[in-house]
């Protein structure tokens, strides 16, 4: 029976016009203080085909979807912004594993999918992993890891705690994932030996 882990990488804002434009101004200040140009922002998700099941892993507001036959398995929730704000539904995000699920814009991801592994020990772990995801504060930096707690970093630390290596996926050319590099450092306990730079 066929196992495998694939990454896709979305346009960051897909479907949503105030994502889109916080992420491109968000990208536009990183630039003028880099000295480079802007990059196109992505972030990944993962579909994990083990025992003729295919589960879909994504970060997503909690708020969004909140009802029907596709409600999250073992999810972790966290809250967005400042942690005191995680009170409200609002202010929370949570990792959805769904067994049969889809995934909303997985038909605007580009250069995916991306197989990163064929093993069934490393796809059963990220389903294992999928409910121990830290519930950091999406976009703040609480453990001081250079980089914003979002939804590339909780891929990322399913990727390398499940023993696959997170440089067998680069966002697609010209492209960038923020906050890739936090969840690699969470997941390595910041050993920088570990970190893959995506932009």
């Amino acid at each position: 029976m066929t196992t495998y882990l694939d990454v896709y990488w979305i346009p960051l804002g897909s479907g949503g016009h105030c994502v889109r434009l916080s992420g491109r101004t968000y990208e536009l200040a990183r630039a003028v203080v880099g000295r480079r140009r802007a990059l196109d922002l992505y972030h990944a998700a993962l579909l994990v085909h083990l025992d003729g099941v295919t589960t879909t892993i994504e970060v997503a507001p909690q708020w969004q979807d909140a009802v029907g036959p596709e409600w999250p398995v073992a999810p972790v929730v966290g809250p967005v912004g400042m942690r005191g704000l995680g009170r409200w539904a609002l202010f929370r995000y949570e990792v959805r594993c769904r067994p049969g699920g889809t995934i909303p814009d997985l038909d605007e991801a580009v250069d995916s999918p991306q197989r990163v592994s064929t093993d069934e020990r490393q796809c059963r772990a990220v389903l294992d992993l999928a409910g121990q995801v830290p519930p950091l504060t999406w976009g703040r930096d609480e453990q001081r890891l250079g980089e914003m707690w979002n939804s590339n970093s909780v891929v990322a630390w399913l990727l390398l705690g499940a023993g696959v290596d997170p440089g067998r996926t680069q966002p697609p050319r010209g492209g960038s994932a923020p906050g890739w590099r936090a969840g690699i450092l969470a997941a390595s306990g910041g050993r920088a030996e570990e970190v893959v730079p995506h932009g």
